[in-house]
């Protein structure tokens, strides 16, 4: 049997007027699921959001740039242990 909030909330609604005592009942009626109707739920619950993945202070392409640059000179890698004394040295 597939449960999703919105099945939920025409019987929380009733009972609790703020927002936050629905969330805790939802959350409370969710754990009494068995677990693949919780694997189900959450499932419904993430394909509803909007993706989150977005590169709007553009991580992604610096991240992309540096990589590139990494590519093109290899030598200015350093290796973690490098990295871990770099890092001790400054405390």
């Amino acid at each position: 049997m597939e449960i999703s909030v919105e099945m939920l909330l025409p019987y929380l609604s009733q009972k609790y007027p703020s927002h936050m005592a629905t969330v805790i009942e939802i959350e409370k009626l969710a754990l009494d699921l068995s677990g693949h109707e919780r694997a189900t739920l959450v499932a419904n619950l993430l394909e509803s959001l909007p993706g989150i993945l977005c590169d709007e202070d553009e991580g992604a392409a610096e991240a992309l740039r540096r990589d590139d640059e990494l590519e093109r000179d290899p030598k200015r890698t350093i290796t973690l242990t490098q990295l871990d004394s770099h890092v001790r040295s400054r405390f």
